[in-house]
């Protein structure tokens, strides 16, 4: 089990764009920011909370 999917851990995150809630992806190992329509990667367990490394949701996605 990935440390950010521990509904605690997850809890204390929030998309530094918006400030809003995130929604963890364990299928992609992302943190979703639905707000910002933004997703952030997950990687080693690590959320990479970088502007440049997200990736624009999809039309679906949102």
């Amino acid at each position: 089990m990935s440390p950010v999917s521990d509904n605690k851990m997850l809890s204390l995150l929030v998309c530094p764009l918006t400030g809003g809630v995130l929604r963890y992806d364990a299928e992609s190992q992302e943190l979703v920011s639905l707000k910002a329509r933004l997703a952030y990667p997950i990687r080693q367990g690590v959320p990479i909370m970088i502007g440049s490394e997200t990736r624009q949701l999809t039309e679906k996605e949102q």
